[in-house]
Order: structure tokens, then C-alpha cells, then sequence
């Protein structure tokens, strides 16, 4: 036995001071490529600093072997020495037989840097080189899909299938590709792939894709089995709660719904997405107070989120909390891009409290996006009216009639006012 073997048997057997021993006698006594076997193995086994030095040694007697500096760099890489990886790399010449490894170890320290479309360009070097190499098809492909470039990886992924490769360094390629095309929102292509893979072999990630490409199917009852699935066995995983919700809600199952968002609130209680999905159950539910509780801790949790901005001001409306609703935006009133909404629940707000000023500048706000709408239209007709503002009144009032023709009462009103007699 050489002493590298009596190495790596001393680790296996968790002895490390006898491995210790046993390395530095490799060091002395091994022949070249025995050390070289063992820098490998050690790489493997998570032991950098003693394969480095096999591999410094080893680049000291054989300076022309650029294989050695690739190692080194993949070495570097995982050491977060970033420069001292790119020096090793680029002393690989165009020429060597270790160019195109040198490509792909550096398209791999790019892509930790996220530097991702330099690590493209080395890919694709490495691939005009080298187009049939499974290695770099598959770097490429998965490249694509950090990216979220989906059409461009599943060619990639398709490629390597029908090389005889369904399979590359534990991935599923029939998954990838799965989940590629549901990204993508191919769904009916994502579900061929899926389909064959087996439930057993799911990993959370290809389940919950799965689960989710059949509610975009409006494959109702195979997404509550999927997901329900992975909540029994991930309840960790909050991204399944809200699509969950969503089936069971299609198939008006509202209380379970209620009681799957509150299973996740339980799990994630800082995320206000969850907080506001459930607010939108609860709802539909017909419980108000449960509803403005969530609504209260999404906007607690995210401020600048105007979607839970707009349902809490649209449920202080509908209950008629005119003051409440004024206090509540106030704050947003003087953001860039506010969503027309806000200024459609002041002026109602304004209006009904009597500080007309308000009101009228708030429905001049609101104005351009809803000239399409009738319950903006209709209230803001008689708004205009009282004020006393004559012209607006007419433009709303032929606005409100292409909507709602046959309203006679409107219809009437607009005759009067073109006739002079309002």
C-alpha cells in the first residue's frame, strides 16, 4: 500500500492524526502520479489546503501541465480567491489541451460573481471548441436557467436527451426541463415533462412546479393533491401556500382556504403576500374585521406595497370610514406613480366628508383612468354638478352614457344641461 492509500484509508476511518502522518510520508516518498490521484481525491473529500499543496508541488516539477493550474483555480475558486484563480487561469494558453477546462472554470467563478454574461461568452468559447462536449452543454443550459432564460436552456437540456444523457451531475433532465417550460409558461409542454416524473422521485422544488403548472391548467383537484402533498412534507416551504390557497378557493372550498393561509401566515408571519391573500379570502368569507387585521400587518410589514394600500382604502370605503380613509393616505399621496385608485378613494372620501376643495382636486386626479368606469363616473357626475362646474359635468356625463346607454335619469340630465336649462 503507498502511503497516499494509507492517507485516504486513515480518513476513512476518521484516524486524522495517523492521515496526517501518513500525507506527509505521501509527500516524501509517492511517485507523481500517485500524488496526483490523491490531490483529486482529497478535492473530493473537502480537503483544499492538503490537495493545494500536492498540486503546487506537482506544478513546480512539471510546469508545462496547465491541468494542474485549472485544479488550482477550481481550488482558489471554492476558497473565495477570486484573483488568484484568474491568474492560474489565464496562464493557460489558447493552445493547451486544458484551454477549454480553463473556459468553463471560469465561466463557473463569473457565475458565482454574477457576472453572468461574461460567463456566457466563455461558455459559448468553450462550446465552439468543443460542441459535442456533454459537460459544457449542460453548464450552458444551466447557466440559462439561473438566468431565467427558459427558451434558451431547454434546447440545451433537449440536446443532451437525445445524446443518451437524461441525467447529468444528479440532475433530472426531464425535471429541468419540465420546469423550464413552466417558467416559460408553456404549461402544457411543462406538464408532458412533469407527468413522467415519478412522485417519489419529486424533489419540493419539481413538486411544487408541478403543483402549480396544473392550477395553471385549471387542473384544480391535481394541485390541491400535489401541494397539499408537499405541505405535509414541507411545511417550511411558504411558496406553496398562496397557489394552494388559490386551488382550493376555485373549487370554493373558502374555509380551507382561509385555513391553508393561515397555516402559512403560521409558518411566515413577515411575509405580506401571504397577509394579503388571506385578507382576500377572508374577504370572501364575508369577514371584514379579519380582512382589515391582515390588510393592517402586510402594510406593517411592507408600507410601499400599493396593492394592500388600495384594498385597505377600498374596504375603509365601502364602510363608509371616510375619515379613516383620508388619514390612511395621506402619507402616499406624494408618491411618484400612485396608482389612480388612492385618488379615486380621496375624492369619495373628501366628497363625503364636505371639503369639496379636496374632493375636487382628487377627482380631477382620478379623472383620465376611469372615464370608462360607471361607478367612478356616476357619482362624479353629481360631484361636478353640485360644484357648480358645468362643462366637466357634460364631458361625464356623455363618458357615463357610452358606458351605461340606457340610463334614462343620466340621459335626461345631459339633454337638460346641453339645453341651458340646468
Amino acid at each position: 500500500m503507498s502511503y497516499s492509500e494509507e492517507a485516504l484509508d486513515q480518513l476513512d476511518r476518521g484516524q486524522l492524526d495517523k492521515f496526517k502522518k501518513a500525507y506527509a510520508s505521501a509527500l516524501r516518498h509517492d511517485d507523481d502520479d500517485t500524488l496526483y490521484n490523491l490531490a483529486e481525491e482529497l478535492y473530493t473529500l473537502g480537503f483544499l489546503n492538503q490537495s493545494r499543496r500536492i498540486y503546487e508541488k506537482l506544478l513546480e516539477r512539471y510546469p508545462e501541465e496547465d491541468d494542474i493550474r485549472v485544479n488550482l483555480a477550481d481550488i482558489a475558486i471554492d476558497e473565495d480567491k477570486n484573483d488568484e484563480a484568474l491568474d492560474y487561469l489565464n496562464q493557460v494558453s489558447e493552445d493547451s489541451e486544458a484551454y477549454v477546462r480553463s473556459l468553463m472554470v471560469a465561466a463557473d467563478l463569473y457565475q458565482t460573481q454574477e457576472l453572468f454574461e461574461v460567463s456566457e461568452q466563455k461558455l459559448l468559447q468553450a462550446q465552439a471548441l468543443a460542441p459535442e462536449e456533454p459537460a459544457i452543454i449542460f453548464a450552458l443550459a444551466e447557466l440559462y436557467f439561473t438566468m431565467r432564460e427558459f427558451t434558451k436552456a431547454i434546447p440545451l437540456y433537449l440536446d443532451l436527451i437525445k445524446q443518451g444523457v437524461p441525467e447529468f451531475s444528479s440532475v433530472n433532465l426531464v425535471e429541468r426541463i419540465g420546469v423550464a417550460y413552466a417558467n416559460a409558461g408553456r404549461f402544457e409542454q411543462a406538464i408532458g415533462y412533469l407527468k413522467q416524473v415519478h412522485s417519489g422521485d419529486m424533489t419540493p422544488d419539481v413538486k411544487f412546479e408541478t403543483g402549480f403548472t396544473y392550477l395553471q391548467l385549471k387542473d384544480d383537484k391535481m394541485a390541491i393533491q400535489l401541494l397539499s402533498e408537499l405541505k405535509d412534507s414541507d411545511p417550511q416551504y411558504t411558496s406553496l401556500y398562496i397557489p394552494l390557497g388559490q386551488a382550493l378557493v376555485d373549487e370554493n372550498r373558502l374555509d380551507e382556504a382561509l385555513t391553508t393561509l393561515q397555516e402559512g401566515l403560521g409558518v411566515d408571519q413577515y411575509n405580506e403576500k401571504l397577509w394579503s391573500y388571506a385578507a382576500d379570502i377572508a374577504a370572501r368569507v364575508s369577514d371584514e374585521q379579519l380582512t382589515e387585521q391582515y390588510l393592517k400587518k402586510g402594510n406593517a410589514l411592507d408600507a410601499e406595497d400599493l396593492d394592500i394600500v388600495i384594498k385597505l382604502s377600498n374596504l375603509y370605503v365601502k364602510q363608509e370610514r371616510y375619515q379613516d380613509t383620508v388619514d390612511f393616505l395621506t402619507n402616499y399621496v406624494q408618491e411618484d406613480n400612485l396608482d389612480p385608485q388612492i385618488y379615486w378613494n380621496l375624492a369619495t372620501s373628501y366628497a363625503q366628508l364636505e371639503n369639496y376643495d379636496q374632493a375636487l382636486k382628487f377627482y380631477q386626479a382620478a379623472e383620465p383612468y376611469f372615464m370608462d368606469q360607471a361607478d367612478f363616473l356616476k357619482p362624479a357626475v353629481y360631484f361636478f354638478r353640485e360644484a357648480g362646474q358645468r362643462e366637466e359635468t357634460v364631458k361625464l356625463l356623455q363618458a357615463y352614457l357610452k358606458v351605461v346607454p340606457d340610463d334614462s335619469e343620466m340621459a335626461l340630465m345631459l339633454e337638460e344641461l346641453q339645453d341651458d336649462t340646468y
